[in-house]
């Protein structure tokens, strides 16, 4: 049992962070910690920009890519509350083309060895990624990671309901509920939100996430007068992490991305937000759910979803993670993780493919978030040796 009131001592989260600016692990990054919602320390260490000599400040922006999937989903469970869709209703329901899906035949690379699905795509499986679909990024050179990007499923200039159309047109890779697999369904449960509300998504998110939390600085397009807060972005050597080279990267995702407005709003991963903007995000869902989510609702973000035994992947080689589940906004981790996981029975955490995480954990009423700007960065050791540092610091 943790001791209510008592403060973390930091220190030592701190100097591991800077460990890691001084080793060129990471260019710059910030945290915040809060108890029970209560806030109770973080920092921010390195460079904004380093060619500048921008110092990282609290305040600055970051593309947290698929961290945008938090917001998504609360605002979808919002929905549900409301009577807009039950979980397990057949998202064709509402979206009728994605009728007639098709699913790939065990072992084939032949695109089109395919099978009928033997039942509809639930909201549930997109939420929880047991769809059938996947990410191009996943398995470039697979068939059917060259099928996504052919398929211009990522392309800025569509917009979700187009995406959404490309989507019906896609083979599935297994049976709807049947496996897991990191995917975009989280960007057609985004089209799903535009359909039910009749709104634009990003008018769905800041009306009912945004504006009630008081996240002012949290968007799919930055504003003109705030661009100048966008912290660089930088990508090591994709092939070899432990290498300490970080180049300065501008044109990813895509040259000037969240600068201009374009047609696509990325429901699974197109939000620009601040560290205290997340933390707003983070404080309901720490301390009962209100002004967010119904506390009924509220075990659905810490509770597994997934079929008994069916463990998620790693992302960054595919392998099984035993005691890694989903809930419906991100992993949960069923049992305590040795190393490199870190994780302890009860968390509930997602990252970003730039490097953004954060952590929910029910046992010690934490809530915290990371915020840096590595493309290519989810899973890396730097979040892990945060997360061992945070726990070595929880009061006792």
């Amino acid at each position: 049992m943790r001791t209510t009131g008592a403060t973390p001592n930091l220190a030592a989260v701190d100097a591991a962070l800077r460990r890691m600016v001084e080793q060129q692990k990471l260019v710059g990054v910030s945290y915040a910690v809060s108890l029970r919602g209560r806030p109770v320390g973080g920092g921010t260490f390195g460079w904004a920009d380093r060619e500048a000599r921008v110092p990282l400040r609290e305040d600055h922006l970051f593309r947290v890519f698929s961290n945008t999937k938090l917001a998504l989903s609360c605002a979808a469970l919002q929905l549900m509350e409301q009577g807009h869709f039950k979980l397990d209703d057949p998202v064709e329901k509402y979206l009728p083309e994605l009728c007639g899906l098709r699913v790939l035949r065990p072992g084939s690379r032949d695109l089109n060895d395919t099978v009928p699905a033997e039942r509809p795509v639930t909201i549930r499986q997109l939420l929880v990624h047991t769809c059938g679909m996947t990410y191009t990024f996943l398995d470039p050179a697979a068939p059917i990671g060259q099928l996504y990007a052919r398929s211009g499923m990522l392309d800025p200039s569509l917009t979700l309901a187009q995406a959404t159309e490309v989507a019906g047109r896609m083979p599935l890779l297994f049976q709807p509920g049947s496996d897991w697999n990191y995917s975009q369904g989280t960007d057609v449960v985004g089209r799903l939100l535009e359909v039910v509300t009749r709104q634009t998504l990003d008018v769905v998110l800041k009306t009912r996430i945004f504006d009630p939390l008081g996240m002012q600085d949290t968007f799919f397009f930055i504003p003109e007068d705030k661009q100048s807060r966008l912290a660089a972005m930088y990508v090591g050597d994709l092939k070899d992490h432990a290498k300490r080279v970080l180049n300065r990267a501008d044109q990813l995702p895509y040259p000037s991305a969240n600068l201009r407005p374009v047609p696509r709003l990325f429901a699974g991963g197109g939000l620009v937000t601040s560290l205290p903007d997340w933390m707003k995000l983070l404080a309901p869902l720490s301390t009962g759910g209100a002004p967010l989510l119904r506390p009924e609702t509220l075990r659905l973000v810490y509770e597994n979803q997934l079929e008994a035994g069916l463990w998620i992947k790693s992302l960054a080689d595919g392998a099984r993670v035993p005691g890694r589940a989903h809930s419906l906004v991100g992993s949960v981790t069923t049992t305590r993780l040795a190393a490199p996981w870190a994780g302890e029975a009860g968390d509930v955490e997602w990252g970003g493919l730039a490097g953004t995480h954060w952590l929910l954990s029910p046992r010690d009423g934490l809530a915290c978030a990371l915020m840096t700007q590595r493309f290519m960065g989810f899973e890396l050791p730097f979040w892990m040796d945060f997360k061992r540092a945070l726990r070595t610091a929880m009061p006792v």
